[in-house]
């Protein structure tokens, strides 16, 4: 039996979505550009930055380390290796798309924006995130 290419197309179309909403380890994460042009409502000082580090210490650290170099203690659990956040390819990141991917999660990056509900909490965590420069 064969099946024109229109009535297959619906098909290819959801086979198409469901491989694409499936990324390999090392894939670029695309960051939506309204997201990534999101500026941080939230002034960098040292009381969100301290805010941000106790935030830290509860959610981020077992994967991403105490000074975001991806070697936590979780770390070798993962299947792909936390980011080092000191490196200056994550610190060229706009705010925007450091809250889009802490409130999305992807692979074994989980979602934040249910544990942390209040979007001031993981602005804090995007303050926090810069202070690990080199």
């Amino acid at each position: 039996m064969k099946i024109s290419f229109l009535k297959s197309s619906p098909l290819l179309l959801a086979a198409a979505f469901a491989a694409l909403s499936f990324s390999a380890p090392g894939d670029p994460w695309i960051v939506p550009e309204k997201n990534a042009k999101m500026p941080n409502p939230v002034k960098s000082s040292p009381a969100s930055i301290a805010d941000g580090k106790a935030l830290w210490a509860k959610n981020c650290q077992s994967c991403h380390g105490k000074a975001g170099e991806g070697d936590g203690s979780k770390a070798a659990q993962l299947k792909t290796q936390p980011p080092n956040f000191t490196s200056a390819d994550f610190q060229k990141q706009t705010d925007g798309a450091l809250f889009y991917k802490t409130s999305e999660g992807r692979n074994d990056m989980p979602s934040f924006k249910k544990k942390l509900p209040d979007a001031e909490d993981i602005w804090n965590l995007v303050n926090y995130m810069r202070t690990f420069k080199k």
